[in-house]
């Protein structure tokens, strides 16, 4: 397998910027997550990778060799795209055989057919070997694409948002077995995806993508509980992180437009320097709280009902902000409710840079 390393890439078309200054690393075997929003830059990173593209500036590293000058074959990288790139006139078998009758080196029937089967068996295609592919649905589609770039024994498996043509359960699913087979190869997996949800359930490191630059990498833990920025606290988590601006005085947090007060035990560790300061109080929405002696009074504005939980929307004044509630807690639209939050839980942002205080430095 692969270790990857892209030192200060920079790649721009024509006027275009699409990356600047991008340092990226992935340990050999591990399943990394791409995570941005269209145009952030994920695609261009990946065929950069691939040897599809050459950066502007910069270096990208197979095992600590430098590529640059290594076209896509020999830089043994498999590519899963969106679009399945099947031939629709060939069966399921013969699909899976392509990759491994190259004129030059073709391998043994014998490997083709060992292969085949192992990959067929792998994602639980065999029953479909001998049927077109054109016959196919759209997961099965899926999997026979998996299916030709596993057969090839690549180094790095490239994997274009690979899930997003499919439908929620299917996706759900060929999650769960996307990151199963990755473990069972032990490969490395660049998964670039815009799906937050398909970030932190599957990867074991994420790096969030903005505007061509990496904003934050980290285990989804660290990105979910401790995000660098705003951007990524407002990105990442569904619901995403409550933002509401305000100032510590004297150890309780006050909302600046609406007047509304809570406590924060974090008053000692924030230090002195943050009193008065614009800031920017971040909490994610399950560390809000509805409580009848709760020190803060709002209405009832909207009401999600996910089943094992409520997301309500809360409005205080001309704010409002999110809290996830157990699903048998009964509210009513317009209700007048007290709620707090839980003070350990707050990440402090500053209000001009965006950037938390934690990683301020």
């Amino acid at each position: 397998m692969a270790h990857i390393q892209l030192k200060n890439i920079s790649k721009t078309f024509g006027n275009h910027t699409a990356l600047t200054g991008l340092d990226l690393d992935i340990a050999d075997g591990e399943f990394f997550v791409l995570l941005g929003e269209t145009g952030a830059g994920k695609t261009t990173t990946l065929r950069l990778i691939a040897g599809l593209e050459k950066p502007s500036e910069g270096q990208v590293f197979i095992d600590g060799v430098d590529v640059a000058d290594w076209g896509a074959a020999e830089r043994d990288v498999a590519l899963v795209l969106q679009q399945y790139s099947l031939y629709p006139r060939y069966t399921v078998r013969e699909n899976l055989e392509f990759p491994l009758k190259p004129k030059i080196r073709r391998l043994p029937d014998a490997e083709i057919k060992d292969r085949v089967d192992r990959a067929a068996r792998t994602l639980r295609i065999e029953h479909l070997l001998d049927r077109k592919t054109d016959r196919l649905s759209g997961g099965e589609m899926q999997r026979v694409s998996i299916g030709r770039a596993i057969v090839r024994k690549p180094r790095v498996f490239l994997m274009d948002e690979p899930l997003s043509a499919l439908d929620a359960k299917l996706r759900e699913a060929l999650r769960t077995e996307l990151k199963n087979l990755q473990i069972q190869l032990g490969a490395t997996f660049l998964f670039v995806t815009h799906d937050q949800i398909e970030a932190m359930s599957m990867g074991d490191k994420v790096g969030v993508l903005n505007h061509g630059r990496i904003i934050q990498t980290g285990t989804p833990h660290e990105i979910y509980n401790n995000p660098r920025d705003t951007y990524v606290a407002s990105f990442v988590g569904s619901p995403p992180m409550n933002l509401i601006d305000g100032r510590l005085v004297n150890g309780r947090a006050v909302m600046a437009p609406l007047n509304f007060e809570l406590p924060f035990a974090g008053g000692a560790k924030a230090g002195a320097a943050t009193e008065g300061r614009p800031l920017v109080f971040g909490i994610r929405p399950e560390d809000v709280y509805l409580e009848s002696g709760a020190p803060v009074e709002a209405r009832v504005h909207d009401v999600e009902n996910h089943g094992v939980e409520k997301i309500l929307t809360l409005r205080v004044g001309d704010t409002t902000l999110r809290a996830t509630v157990p699903a048998r807690t009964d509210v009513a639209i317009e209700q007048p409710v007290r709620f707090a939050w839980n003070p350990d839980k707050v990440v402090l942002f500053d209000k001009g840079s965006g950037v938390s205080l934690r990683h301020a430095g």
